[in-house]
C-alpha cells in the first residue's frame, strides 16, 4: 500500500506533559507571590497607574545557564538600587524565531549541537526560571511555540510576541489566554498597524485548539487578555524610536481605541543590529519621556556580561566564549549599569 501521510516526518517521539514538568519542578508559594505581584506591577505601569519606567533587559537569548545566572545575580542587585523609579525585568529568552534556519533556542537545542533534545530543554528552561525567581527577580520571555506556555508560563511576568509572529492568528489566540501582560512587536517590515491589530485580537475572547496540562488535545476558550500593548522595534524601513515615530504609533493606538502606552526596543532594527547604537536610542527615549511623553512606558535592551556576539559552531560548542551572546549582539554589563543609572538620574 502506498503511504500518503508523514512522508517528510523523520520521527515522532513522546513528550512529557506540562503537568509532568510542573510536578517535578513545582514553584514555591514565595515564587507564586513574586510572579503575581510582578505581573500586577507591569500591568500598573502599562496602564499608567504606576509612573515608574519598565525596563526589560538581558541577553538576546540564554544559551549558557551559568552565564545567564551570573547576569541575573548582578541584575537583581541593580534592580534594588533603582526600584523606586524603574522596574527591572530580566529577559530570559529560550525560543528564537528564525527567518530561515539557525539555532532556535535553549528549549529546542540545549546542547547547542543540533541534537534537538526538547525534553531536556524544557526541563533546563524551567529549572533556570526557578533559580531566577528564587533571587526575587522577574522574568520576561518571547513565546514562539503556542504549546510552550503550558510548561513555563507560571514563572513569567511579561511576554513578547515577536515581529515575525505578531500577525499570526495562532499567536494572537494564544496571547488572549495568557495570564501575564503581553507586548506585540511591530512587523519586520516596520508595520505598526500589524501590532495594533494584534492587541485588539488578543484582548478579545478566542477559541482555538491547544493542549491541557495533561498534554491532551483540547478546545481552549479564552476571556481575552486585558493587558496587551505594542512594542516598537524598528523595521526594514528604519528605526522607529524617534519622537515622530512614537507619536505616529500613539495616534494609531488612539484611533483604534486601545492602550496608548507602549514599550520601545532599543535593539533589533532600532539599532540596525549594532549593539553600540542601543545607547543612542535609549538616551533619545529618556529625553522624550523626561520631556513629558508618558506614553513611553517601557524600554528594552539586549545586554549580556560581555559585549558583541559570536558564531555558534555546532561541531564544537565548548569553544564558545563565556558571557557572549550567540544570537544578536548585546551591550556589556558595564554599559548596562551606566545606562540604567543614567535613566535613574534623568527620571
Amino acid at each position: 500500500m502506498t503511504q500518503i501521510h508523514d512522508l517528510n516526518i523523520q520521527r515522532i517521539q513522546p513528550l512529557p506533559s506540562p503537568s509532568d514538568y510542573l510536578e517535578k519542578l513545582p514553584i514555591s508559594k514565595e515564587i507564586e507571590n513574586l510572579v503575581r505581584q510582578g505581573r500586577k506591577e507591569v500591568s500598573d505601569i502599562m496602564n499608567g497607574s504606576d509612573d515608574r519606567l519598565l525596563l526589560i533587559a538581558g541577553p538576546c537569548s540564554i544559551h549558557d545557564v551559568e552565564a545567564g545566572y551570573e547576569y541575573a545575580e548582578k541584575f537583581k542587585v541593580l534592580s534594588e538600587m533603582v526600584s523606586d523609579k524603574i522596574l527591572l525585568v530580566m529577559r530570559v529568552y529560550f525560543e528564537k524565531p528564525r527567518t530561515t534556519v539557525g539555532w532556535k533556542g535553549l528549549i529546542y537545542d540545549p546542547q547547542l549541537n543540533g541534537s534537538c533534545d526538547i525534553t531536556s530543554g524544557l526541563q533546563i528552561a524551567r529549572e533556570f526560571l526557578i533559580r531566577v525567581a528564587n533571587l526575587g527577580l522577574l522574568s520576561a520571555i518571547e513565546f514562539v511555540d503556542p504549546i510552550t506556555p503550558q510548561y513555563i508560563a507560571d514563572l513569567i511576568s511579561w511576554a513578547a510576541i515577536g515581529a515575525r509572529t505578531s500577525e499570526s492568528q495562532t499567536h494572537r489566540q494564544m496571547s488572549s489566554g495568557l495570564s501575564m501582560p503581553v507586548g506585540f512587536k511591530n512587523g519586520t517590515g516596520g508595520s505598526i498597524q500589524l501590532a495594533v491589530d494584534a492587541t485588539i485580537a488578543a484582548s478579545s475572547a478566542q477559541a482555538f485548539i491547544g493542549v491541557d496540562y495533561n498534554g491532551k488535545a483540547s478546545v481552549v476558550v479564552t476571556n481575552g487578555n486585558p493587558n496587551c500593548h505594542i512594542v516598537l522595534r524598528g523595521g526594514s524601513d528604519g528605526p522607529n524610536y524617534d519622537a515622530e515615530s512614537v507619536s505616529n504609533a500613539t495616534e494609531r493606538l488612539t484611533n483604534s481605541k486601545v492602550n496608548t502606552r507602549l514599550i520601545v526596543d532599543c535593539s533589533h532594527a532600532n539599532c540596525n543590529k549594532d549593539h553600540k547604537l542601543q545607547r543612542v536610542a535609549f538616551l533619545d527615549l529618556l529625553e522624550q519621556r523626561s520631556s513629558g511623553n508618558k506614553n513611553i512606558a517601557g524600554i528594552m535592551l539586549e545586554s549580556h556580561l560581555k559585549s558583541g556576539n559570536q558564531k555558534l559552531d555546532e561541531s564544537n560548542p565548548s569553544n564558545l566564549e563565556y558571557g557572549v551572546s550567540i544570537t544578536d549582539p548585546c551591550i556589556d554589563w558595564e554599559e548596562t549599569v551606566e545606562l540604567v543609572q543614567e535613566a535613574y538620574r534623568t527620571l
